[in-house]
């Protein structure tokens, strides 16, 4: 089963809620399906971006087993806030890989080798950014927003502030805790990059 797949009955089978219908086929519209995760930090391949979100899935869904008990998940609405946050948490990176050259020297002489460059159409910052597209689609509840919105945790740039504003959200909802530490196993742990 492809990736593209197995993430479409992941969706379908857990939002429900409406708008998902259209913000599926928004997803199916750009190169979600087809995108790396990262240019070289983990799943830097064709296919990389929706292959972390269920792979990030996965690992949260059974971290939330760990930490609230299998009856967790017999509420609809758990697993529905579950998979919106895990399979959702990068659509920031939607149409912002583009595929570049540059010179590499192999066996003495100069080739030119593909790599993935970075350009975001809509510099509104990471997890801000998922938050904002999401909303177009479908109504998050403020527990999703905080976690898709501070899922790069004290590796956000809005950190530098001194505030710890991302301890005070953590504090106030800690699945977003939960989905933080999911999103860094799955990138150290689960994915490797391409040399």
């Amino acid at each position: 089963m492809t990736i593209k797949k197995q993430f479409e009955d992941a969706f379908r089978e857990n939002i429900t809620r409406d708008g998902a219908n259209k913000l599926f086929d928004y997803l199916a519209s750009t190169d979600f399906f087809t995108a790396p995760a990262s240019t070289k930090f983990h799943s830097n391949h064709s296919g990389g971006l929706a292959e972390h979100s269920l792979k990030t899935y996965t690992r949260f869904c059974k971290m939330l087993k760990l930490e609230h008990g299998e009856k967790w998940f017999d509420d609809p609405a758990h697993r529905e806030t579950a998979a919106i946050i895990a399979l959702l948490h990068d659509v920031c990176k939607i149409n912002c890989y583009k595929i570049e050259t540059r010179n590499v020297k192999v066996g003495g002489e100069w080739v030119q080798k593909p790599y993935y460059g970075f350009d975001d159409p809509l510099p509104y910052g990471h997890g801000e950014k998922s938050v904002y597209i999401i909303s177009d689609y479908i109504k998050l509840t403020r527990e999703e927003a905080f976690a898709i919105n501070w899922h790069m945790g004290g590796f956000d740039a809005r950190n530098l502030d001194g505030k710890f504003t991302v301890a005070t959200a953590f504090t106030m909802f800690p699945i977003a805790v939960l989905f933080h530490a999911a999103d860094l196993l799955t990138t150290y742990l689960d994915e490797k990059a391409a040399k």
